[in-house]
């Protein structure tokens, strides 16, 4: 049996959770999610929490059995209290600005990158050189979040490019320019 499958999850007040023809839905006060569950994984809420269960001993269930659960859960904390991931954009003369539905990042090339709002995520520009991503659904908020870093990863000599807000570059030391040759 799944370590993480048998925990709870407690439900906040606000949040309800229904699961019908294979599908969980979670309902909050930031929005509503849904996933579809895939093999004999069944959902019971009771007493404020919902428990994952399986209806079988089948070859894999145990981790399905978990991975539905910690999808249960982000949904559940997405919904009541959002994700946000913060990237910091680092380079002599870089910045960022939000215009309309879009960010316009300007990132060391010849012309601006525009990077569009994608459904579901709400992007922000707090400072010039700040973007925080937000939203209910944890893997879209990652995924965008690493979408916008892909666009000019960290380098490991100056450390210019966009990172995580608490990712640490490994700087190198770089040439040393023929010292000690004779």
């Amino acid at each position: 049996m799944s370590r993480i499958g048998k925990l709870p999850v407690t439900l906040p007040a606000g949040v309800t959770v229904t699961f019908a023809d294979g599908v969980i839905t979670v309902k909050g006060a930031k929005g509503t999610l849904t996933q579809k569950v895939v093999g004999d994984i069944d959902i019971k809420v009771e007493g404020g929490a919902a428990h994952v269960i399986k209806t079988s001993e089948k070859e894999g269930t145990d981790a399905k059995h978990g991975l539905y659960r910690a999808l249960l859960h982000n949904m559940v904390v997405g919904v009541s209290e959002g994700y946000s991931k913060s990237l910091t954009v680092n380079g002599v003369g870089w910045k960022v600005a939000k215009q309309g539905n879009k960010v316009v990042l300007s990132i060391g090339y010849s012309h601006n990158v525009d990077f569009p709002e994608p459904a579901g995520v709400k992007l922000e520009c707090p400072t010039p050189n700040e973007i925080v991503v937000s939203g209910i659904d944890k893997t879209l908020v990652g995924q965008t979040a690493a979408n916008i870093r892909k666009l000019r990863e960290p380098e490991p000599y100056h450390g210019y490019g966009i990172a995580y807000k608490d990712e640490v570059i490994e700087r190198k030391e770089g040439k040393t320019g023929g010292k000690g040759k004779k």
